[in-house]
């Protein structure tokens, strides 16, 4: 059985939601989660939003 509905909430973004982590800094990478830093939204990729979860990421966000 196929799967034709997976990932179709991104295809409609720019470069399917992919692009650079502004923490880790990583290229072509999916950013899909939004967080706000100093009354500011940013995407994160899936790795940073599960480090700013679990609080590890202060210092790299206080860099932003």
């Amino acid at each position: 059985m196929s799967k034709s509905h997976r990932g179709s909430g991104i295809r409609e973004l720019v470069k399917q939601g992919r692009g650079t982590c502004p923490i880790c800094k990583r290229t072509g990478i999916k950013l899909m989660y939004e967080h706000e830093v100093k009354e500011q939204k940013i995407k994160v990729c899936k790795q940073c939003h599960a480090t700013i979860k679990h609080g590890k990421a202060e210092t790299a966000l206080a860099a932003l």
